[in-house]
Formats: structure tokens, C-alpha cells, sequence
């Protein structure tokens, strides 16, 4: 099962624990403006921490920057495919409107998405502690 327990995308999709895929990875939601793309210093968990080293989500930047082309390029095929009689000036205040309704959310995702390209699932991480 693609979004089964012990997979990458549902640790991403939930936004949980890359380890144990228990604990929240996020400090609150990705729309809560004081904490944006806060990340646990920790797992509550399996107490997996969460920062390998200093500086390093600056990779996820470009899992960010991955994921806004493809917001872009949806936003453009889908005004293309759906409403053709849109103006240029149209399309581009619909990649801006949504470019920023989910910058929070692709801001959070990005991170989730970086910390699952070096953490794997262990089944028995929970109960190490």
C-alpha cells in the first residue's frame, strides 16, 4: 500500500515522524503564522532528533523551490486546459493567489519531505526509547 504505515508518503502525507511515524514532526499546523514551519527539536516518541546537524533543512529550499514550479506549472496547464478564454493577466493572478494561499503548507512540506530523504521507518523505534 502506497500511504501504508512504514512508507515514505504516509509520514509525509500525515506529517509525522520519519522513524517511528507516531510523533508530530511539526510544532502546530502548517497555517499557524507564529510557529510556520516550526519543527520539533524532537520526536515525543521515539525521541529521534529531528536536526542531524546545524543548517540542515536548508536543502529542503529545494524541495521548496520543486514544489512551486509544480504548483506553477499545474496552476498553467490546469487555466490552459479548463479555462482557455483566460487572459495572460488572469493565469497570473491565479499562480499568485495560489503561490500564496500555499506557501505555509509547501513551506512545511518541504521540510517533511527533506527529513524523509535521511530517515527511514524503524518499526522499533518506539519501543527503544
Amino acid at each position: 500500500m502506497i500511504f501504508g504505515k512504514g512508507t515514505k508518503m504516509y509520514s509525509i502525507a500525515k506529517m509525522k515522524c520519519p522513524q517511528c511515524q507516531e510523533g508530530q514532526f511539526l510544532v502546530s499546523h502548517p497555517y499557524d503564522l507564529k510557529n510556520i514551519g516550526d519543527v520539533k527539536t524532537e520526536c515525543d516518541v521515539c525521541h529521534l532528533k529531528y536536526e542531524r546537524e546545524p543548517g540542515f533543512y536548508y536543502g529542503a529550499m529545494y524541495v521548496s523551490y520543486a514544489l512551486g514550479v509544480a504548483l506553477f506549472v499545474t496552476v498553467w496547464a490546469s487555466c490552459n486546459l479548463w479555462f482557455p478564454w483566460l487572459s495572460a493577466w488572469g493565469q497570473i493572478g491565479l499562480v499568485v493567489f495560489f503561490t500564496l494561499v500555499l506557501s505555509p503548507y509547501l513551506f512545511a512540506l518541504s521540510k517533511i519531505i527533506w527529513a524523509n530523504f535521511f530517515i527511514s521507518y524503524d518499526a522499533d523505534a518506539q519501543v527503544r526509547k
